[in-house]
């Protein structure tokens, strides 16, 4: 599907629902019928039914994963099976589960959003990650708090006062002149931090990756939940 703003021509992001629950399901596609820019194109009760119908080649910018399936299938293996495909995944679920949503985080989610969030906040939880970014949410950050499989990168005081500045949203030369470095030093400090997150099993390539560390690892607080208006 294509549609067009003051830009031209656009193409819609493709989404997928791995959803057993017809309510919710149609709930969800009423949500994003409104919106040109998100197309819902497959929606099933399991992953591997998903993929089937997707096919070979299936093209998803974005798959929407329930955690608990009546299949009885681990989250974990869910998102594998479907990050092997290329798919990014974002977890909606209604579950207080922070076993589930931490082994989902393990394997690469791109966030997690409730299903009891008013529907801007799903669509634009849904928009960001079908882009490719991550929604940090204070579900995502509750559940991986704490969490003993978070290897610790061994970070030193000076590195820690970067990350922080950096991932908060600092730019770099704003971060050189805070902390009275070189902006050069900086971006060595960075590569050093990002490679031993990558060392520890736990990449940042990007700077929402960074963001997404330093709150797991208390350099940032918790993101809070706005009330709603």
């Amino acid at each position: 599907m294509t549609w067009a703003d003051g830009g031209g021509t656009r193409t819609a992001r493709r989404i997928g629902l791995v959803e057993d629950h017809e309510s919710v399901a149609i709930g969800l596609a009423a949500m994003l019928a409104p919106e040109p820019d998100l197309d819902l194109v497959y929606t099933a009760g399991t992953v591997p039914d998903l993929l089937a119908a997707a096919g070979p080649a299936p093209g998803l910018d974005l798959v929407v994963l329930d955690l608990r399936l009546a299949d009885g299938s681990a989250p974990e293996d869910n998102v594998r099976a479907l990050r092997e495909r290329g798919i990014e995944v974002l977890v909606f679920t209604g579950a207080d589960n922070a076993f589930l949503v931490r082994s989902a985080a393990r394997a690469g989610v791109l966030g997690v959003v409730r299903k009891s969030e008013d529907v801007p906040t799903v669509v634009a939880a849904v928009r960001r990650a079908a882009s490719g970014e991550q929604v940090v949410t204070t579900d995502w950050a509750a559940a991986i708090d704490g969490d003993p499989q978070l290897s610790d990168v061994g970070l030193s005081p000076r590195q820690e006062e970067v990350l922080t500045l950096y991932a908060s949203g600092e730019k770099a030369s704003r971060v050189a002149r805070l902390t009275g470095l070189s902006e050069q030093t900086v971006n060595d400090y960075l590569g050093r931090i990002r490679q031993k997150y990558a060392d520890a099993g736990r990449p940042a390539p990007t700077k929402t990756d960074l963001y997404k560390r330093a709150v797991e690892d208390g350099w940032l607080p918790v993101p809070e939940r706005h009330p709603r208006g």
